[in-house]
């Protein structure tokens, strides 16, 4: 199998490299695409060096193509790759609500994946978190209600997010003026209650891609969804309270018996001890932390819990090369001895 990465030099561009290395993917060849100003450039994998070349203007001589470039080089070429014979795994918001493309977390709706059309959307990093700790709850006690609060890392907005943050910090300590050109205001010892743009509601997308990607995700609609979405002075992973409203009363005893056989879920829940999900634990970390499993004090027999998760791993390069190994074990994709570079 070919495998190729666009958008390699990017922040997600590097996670996909460090996740392929453990990755039990076969491919027998590995090739890098991104913009003109990095090619050339040389990353490495598995010990050797590989050569970053321009991203074609036509089709890419891949089987799968794993995509961060952004939503508007998606939306142009993806179509394009596909016609040339590869599969898109996409990791932008250009696809996510198309009909005919699936949105998949593997641990939830792997099957949906090979119904594609050639082009597999991944969901935002956020409701990937979030839905991946949800969803066994989901399917136990049935959803009514999902209020979620996030606190997300500057990651979420790429390696410039978290140079920004890095940057500005010094200069605060340095008695500077603290600036911003990533964010809606400076980052350093602040909170930004603003990601993305603001909608005729009154939410910004960042916080409607939770409602409707949960949805979608989910394959059912019945249920509300609520979303806050902030911005916070971190460098990697987000985090989210979540609080759920369900239809058969739950007990945090058997919600924490749920979690902790479910996939892709670390149950990190022992409050006496001061053991509970932070970003700094759950940052490298595959699995979603979830901990501070209580009983709601608004809606009887729900749940109140906090989750903390890798947004470039499961929010983004692991997600999607999660989907690529669900495709190729149930082989809907070729096989081949893994690349050496």
């Amino acid at each position: 199998m070919r495998l190729a990465i666009v958008g390699a030099t990017g922040a997600v561009g590097h996670e996909f490299l460090r996740v392929l290395e453990n990755s039990p993917l076969q491919f027998s060849e590995l090739r890098l695409y991104a913009s003109p100003r990095s090619a050339g450039s040389k990353l490495t994998f598995k010990g050797k060096e590989i050569t970053v070349e321009v991203m074609p203007e036509g089709p890419i001589a891949a089987d799968v193509i794993l995509a961060s470039a952004g939503g508007s080089i998606s939306k142009t070429y993806a179509p394009v790759w596909v016609e040339g014979g590869a599969v898109v795994i996409d990791n932008s918001s250009a696809f996510r609500y198309d009909a005919d493309v699936p949105l998949v977390v593997p641990e939830i709706n792997g099957d949906a994946a090979l119904k594609h059309k050639g082009i597999i959307a991944n969901p935002n990093c956020t409701t990937a978190i979030a839905a991946v700790a949800v969803y066994p709850l989901h399917q136990r006690f049935k959803v009514k209600r999902m209020i979620v609060s996030t606190y997300q890392a500057t990651s979420g907005a790429g390696a410039k997010g978290m140079d920004e943050l890095l940057h500005e910090t010094r200069r605060y300590f340095d008695g500077e003026t603290v600036g911003n050109q990533v964010f809606a205001h400076p980052i350093p010892f602040n909170l930004i209650p603003h990601i993305d743009s603001f909608q005729d509601n009154g939410y910004t997308k960042e916080e409607m891609k939770v409602v409707w990607e949960t949805h979608k995700i989910f394959g059912d609609d019945s249920f509300k969804v609520s979303c806050t979405a902030v911005r916070i002075p971190t460098l990697r992973a987000h985090s989210e309270a979540i609080t759920l409203e369900l239809e058969k009363p739950a007990t945090p005893e058997e919600a924490r018996e749920i979690l902790s056989k479910a996939p892709g879920v670390q149950l990190v829940d022992d409050p006496g001890n001061k053991v509970y999900p932070m970003p700094l634990n759950a940052s490298g970390k595959y699995d979603v932390e979830v901990g501070r499993i209580r009983a709601s004090l608004v809606f009887d027999g729900g749940l109140e819990l906090f989750v903390s998760g890798d947004q470039l791993l499961k929010g983004a390069a692991l997600n999607a090369v999660q989907i690529a190994e669900y495709l190729q074990a149930k082989g809907a994709l070729p096989s081949g001895e893994v690349a050496a570079g």
